[in-house]
């Protein structure tokens, strides 16, 4: 007698969402089953890739990191045209790493002007990434969106204490929001709750549930992702029935095990070789977990992704 793999009977479905504009809109979500796991259901929109950009020129990134961007890393349009051309992105993610009031401190009129011209510049999907300073972000994220009317971006993140003023821009000039909570499926379900009794469309939110790094908390964020997929594919809720995004290479990178040199510590090896493969191993179990979208850094890390999406969905 053949054996015969036990099935599980899916009754949810993940909102279908789509980013951007035009010929080079990107479509996320639509699954009907865990993901890959094409013997039980629709995966109609593979896992999708964004770029990075960051706003200014970091100082403080791995040798490693900067190699491949070193000659555009001062100019966030010219790294966001390399992405595209170079590196085949099919979406961008400006950091706006330089309103950190710890930082730069940058004017919320100066990096929404730099986040605009990055936007015209390109004809793809672009996610705006703040610092999760409330009043920063709510007043640089406001001002990009009224600029960028009906572009539909992707704005975050949008927690608890700011969802009110972003989520209001959002609807007004039509972009995406992306909701975020500290790892706690409870505190993402409710926020879900207030964008939609705000008035946000459920076709316009996306949910970032805070990503942990490979070593730094990688663990808590795949169990909240897997206890989400649970309760939005089998119990029905649709309150998570929403695409994941998470916020992979920005994490890994900052970590100390990315950042040392080849020869600080022998056991450690080549920093470039430990540097991808952190980002790799991030990024592929988020993915299994149920990440729709993942913003990653270098394309090296990138190539072997996409490879694995790829044989994973087909």
């Amino acid at each position: 007698m053949a054996f015969e793999a036990p099935k599980i009977d899916y009754t949810g479905k993940i909102k279908e969402i789509t980013l951007g504009t035009g010929n080079k809109a990107v479509k996320v979500g639509g699954s009907t089953s865990y993901p890959f796991y094409l013997f039980e259901g629709q995966m109609p929109n593979p896992p999708r890739i964004a770029m990075e950009v960051f706003d200014f020129a970091p100082d403080d990134w791995a040798e490693a990191a900067v190699e491949p961007f070193k000659d555009v890393i001062g100019d966030p349009v010219a790294w966001a045209k390399k992405n595209i051309q170079e590196y085949g992105a099919e979406m961008i993610a400006l950091q706006l790493r330089s309103i950190d009031p710890n930082g730069l401190n940058r004017s919320a009129n100066e990096a929404a002007a730099t986040a605009k011209r990055v936007i015209d510049a390109v004809d793809v999907p672009v996610i705006l990434w703040g610092v999760a300073n409330h009043e920063k972000d709510t007043e640089v994220l406001r001002l990009i969106a009224e600029s960028c009317e009906g572009k539909n971006l992707a704005l975050g993140p949008v927690e608890e204490e700011d969802y009110k003023q972003i989520g209001a821009s959002a609807i007004a000039y039509k972009h995406t929001v992306i909701a975020s909570s500290p790892i706690d499926i409870n505190l993402a379900k409710q926020l879900n709750i207030l964008l939609d009794n705000l008035g946000v469309p459920g076709n316009k939110i996306i949910v970032d549930p805070t990503t942990g790094a490979l070593g730094y908390g990688l663990e808590y964020t795949y169990s909240v992702m897997e206890r989400d997929r649970m309760a939005a594919l089998t119990q029905e809720d649709e309150k998570l029935q929403y695409p994941l995004i998470c916020n992979v290479g920005y994490e890994v990178w900052k970590t100390k095990e990315a950042k040392m040199k080849t020869g600080d510590d022998i056991k450690f090896g080549d920093s470039k070789k430990r540097g991808i493969i952190m980002e790799c191993v991030t990024a592929m179990s988020l993915l299994l977990a149920g990440a729709d979208i993942l913003i990653m850094r270098h394309p090296e890390s990138i190539k072997l992704i996409r490879k694995m999406i790829t044989d994973l969905a087909s």
